[in-house]
């Protein structure tokens, strides 16, 4: 099952509500479930270089299922995942990409947000995932 056009539009209307409410400028990536991307939106003024880390957010989260923030922790020196960050043609591995689930707990795409600190990324991120109506 994958993530349709118009749930991806839908979770990056709802992030980029979310950028203008904490008063930043996002890039946001939709991937679906084969990690292609799906849907994508730049902000007016949003940082040209956080455009692939979107996308890479996004894909990193799918690649892996779980929040990039997640992986970051994991790939700490010493960490279970250390250098993943390397691999699949290069990984973000901060917050800022998280998974989206249907009502069946199956991944059917996930979203990637930059622009930002780590901690307005990943808000951003969860407010667009939520507003498909689905677990994040």
């Amino acid at each position: 099952m994958n993530i349709t056009l118009t749930q991806a539009e839908k979770a990056i209307a709802a992030a980029k509500q979310k950028a203008l409410t904490i008063d930043t400028k996002m890039n946001i990536a939709v991937v679906d479930a084969g990690a292609n991307l799906v849907a994508f939106g730049r902000m007016d003024g949003a940082w040209l270089g956080s455009l692939d880390i979107s996308i890479k957010k996004a894909k990193t989260a799918r690649f892996f299922d779980m929040n990039t923030g997640i992986i970051g922790e994991l790939s700490q020196p010493g960490g279970s995942l250390f250098n993943i960050e390397h691999s699949n043609h290069g990984l973000i591995t901060f917050p800022g990409g998280i998974p989206i689930k249907n009502a069946s707990d199956e991944i059917i795409g996930a979203i990637g947000v930059s622009g930002s600190s780590v901690e307005n990324d990943h808000a951003v991120a969860e407010a667009g995932a939520k507003a498909i109506g689905l677990e994040v």
